[in-house]
């Protein structure tokens, strides 16, 4: 994506408005317009971080990247992998205890969960242990932040 002829539309937008007045205006505009070239680049990449940053969430499991090479941004989805969860083979005896105190709450939160995919409690929180030892911790907290990279 160039951001270059969107500067410079904005930048002949400005002379075109000063030009309705007299020389020393729209020679004033012109310099101005010139002076304001890298501030617009920046404030359209500020623009297109901020896109980026609301459409991130919106992948589940991906995000958007703003990367630069040069002065020219672009707008990348990186996919991150989803590991699949893990599953109790056949043979396998559920034969580990740990006995857990939670506060009503939460135990009445898990049970709901457990409900509504209408499994028991105990094979909801074995999936669930199971899911978060296997993911991944460096996709921990990356989930809102504006990652990105820049060549020149």
């Amino acid at each position: 994506m160039q951001l270059e002829g969107h500067v410079q539309a904005i930048q002949t937008d400005l002379a075109r408005a000063a030009g309705l007045g007299d020389e020393a205006t729209a020679e004033a505009a012109r310099r101005l317009s010139e002076a304001l070239g890298s501030t617009l680049h920046l404030r359209l990449l500020d623009v297109l971080g901020e896109a980026a940053a609301e459409i991130g969430p919106q992948l589940g499991s991906g995000r958007v990247e703003v990367r630069l090479a040069g002065r020219d941004p672009e707008l990348v989805v990186v996919m991150e992998e989803v590991p699949e969860p893990v599953q109790v083979g056949a043979g396998e005896e559920l034969k580990g205890r740990i006995t857990l105190r939670l506060p009503e709450t939460i135990k009445a939160a898990v049970e709901a969960a457990a409900d509504k995919e209408g499994i028991s409690t105990n094979a909801w929180l074995v999936q669930t242990i199971a899911r978060a030892l296997h993911s991944s911790p460096s996709a921990k907290g990356r989930r809102n932040r504006l990652q990105g990279f820049a060549q020149g």
